[in-house]
């Protein structure tokens, strides 16, 4: 049968679809939170209307599904809730591997009336951002590193998370980093994993056990980043599904277990010259290119005032704290774990940076435009970067927000960002996520009761 990933066409896709013989279609859009939209639709209906329609706010929704009532938000999203066309990018068809009748699903791209795609729709930004590095002869190359816990079941929201149980009847109690026998505990798990990444066509490639009690990370095979975003938004779909044949919950919060290390997203990024193939971070003779500093400088420049893009919740910034294995500002080194930009040990035709500022909550779409946007300004304002942190990046200053109303507010007073990302998808992600701030701020937290109930 032929893959997915070579579909070109509607008429490529309803061949792959026959040769399933699928009889439903998951049609799917990812919203701003990275949360899977869309309608369930019988192959007939999907053949005959070759995507779908959904008001437009439907991927501008806020995490608790809510939208502002007023203000800018609606300079830019209609507020008499006009419909906007979904049609299917047949590259991404998928075979649902968990349901008993065969099933696709596949990610839709969101379009206006007019035929233009909807600018603040996640999978349109990095659209964009990828075809600013096209007009500059560059292919982006990105490889993810997506870390998670998993969990017993908890259906509480006022209750603490614990490890789930594995096969030895017990759950972890220490820290268990790189350990093959912590792995085996979940073998079931992980080989139903990776049986629906296969036939996903998934891009995966390592499992590991993380420095937390539960914790794992997957690591995929570099590809384009809209490639590679849609096979995390579909693996986060997949691993959430599969834990919960299992009766246990897989979390990507930034930091779900306190005293435990948060969770990331380290996203590996070099650039390739389309005409030649040639790796453009290193010159000829193997040393280190002025465009790969100029990378750098552009992500020490930027990535302060984008974090709200890639710790997009108010639990995120729990997980950028001193010593916890994320970073607190971004300074850069060579094979140095403590900085926010870290140059791994590669020959020159691999050589790469991976950015290690992002959470694992982070809309993997929107994480990988922030990261390109940061280095495509780089690279066209010639930033050169700080010198090297050769020692303990965490021994130096906080350089991130601390918060995120802090982060909005850093974001919106960006303009170069706006003008990479798309000044409409600023306006609305940046209206929603005030409104997710405001909502947790009505909260009184366990923390504020005990300490300032009977002492202030």
């Amino acid at each position: 049968m032929s893959s997915s990933k070579h579909l070109k066409s509607f008429n490529d896709l309803e061949q792959w679809l026959n040769e399933r013989r699928v009889t439903e279609v998951e049609c799917l859009v990812p919203d701003l939170t990275g949360v899977a939209r869309g309608k369930i639709l019988p192959r007939e209906k999907f053949t005959e209307d070759r995507g779908m329609r959904l008001p437009a706010s439907v991927v501008a929704m806020s995490v608790t599904g809510e939208q502002p009532s007023s203000g800018p938000y609606y300079d830019v999203i209609d507020p008499t809730e006009r419909d906007m066309q979904l049609r299917p990018d047949p590259a991404t068809a998928r075979i649902v591997p968990w349901v008993s009748d065969p099933t696709a699903q596949v990610i839709h791209d969101c379009f206006d009336h007019s035929g233009k795609l909807i600018p603040y729709a996640p999978r349109s930004v990095l659209r964009h951002v990828c075809e600013l590095y096209d007009g500059l002869g560059l292919q982006p190359v990105v490889a993810p590193e997506l870390e998670f816990y998993l969990t017993a079941r908890n259906t509480d929201p006022n209750t603490l998370l614990h490890p789930p149980i594995g096969r030895s009847g017990r759950a972890e109690t220490s820290r268990q980093a790189y350990s093959i026998d912590a792995v085996n505990e979940f073998d079931p798990l992980f080989e139903e994993i990776y049986d629906c990444c296969d036939k996903m066509e998934l891009n995966v490639d390592t499992l590991i056990h993380e420095v937390g009690a539960g914790q794992m990370e997957i690591n995929f095979f570099h590809a384009h980043p809209l490639e590679l975003a849609d096979e995390v938004f579909l693996f986060k779909r997949t691993v959430r599904e599969v834990a919960l044949r299992h009766d246990m919950y897989a979390t990507f919060m930034a930091k779900p277990i306190a005293g435990e290390p948060g969770s990331a997203m380290h996203i590996h990024q070099s650039l390739v010259d389309k005409a030649t193939g040639r790796n453009v971070f290193s010159n000829e003779d193997g040393s280190p290119s002025d465009m790969f500093y100029h990378y750098i400088g552009g992500l020490q420049r930027y990535i302060p005032a984008a974090m709200a893009l890639v710790a997009p919740y108010v639990n995120s910034y729990r997980r950028l704290a001193r010593h916890t294995a994320a970073p607190i500002n971004i300074e850069w080194g060579h094979d140095n774990r403590t900085v926010g930009i870290r140059s791994p040990i590669a020959p020159p035709q691999a050589r790469r940076l991976e950015n290690r500022v992002i959470g694992a909550d982070a809309n993997p779409y929107i994480a990988m435009a922030m990261t390109l946007a940061c280095g495509y300004l780089g690279i066209v304002n010639k930033i050169k970067p700080k010198p090297e942190m050769r020692g303990d990046a965490y021994l130096s200053p906080y350089a991130l927000p601390r918060s995120l109303g802090e982060a909005l507010d850093w974001l919106r007073r960006e303009p170069d960002l706006h003008h990479v990302l798309g000044e409409e998808f600023i306006t609305i992600y940046t209206e929603i996520k005030e409104l997710e701030f405001e909502e947790f701020m009505k909260v009184i937290s366990p923390w504020e009761r005990e300490h300032l109930l009977l002492h202030v």
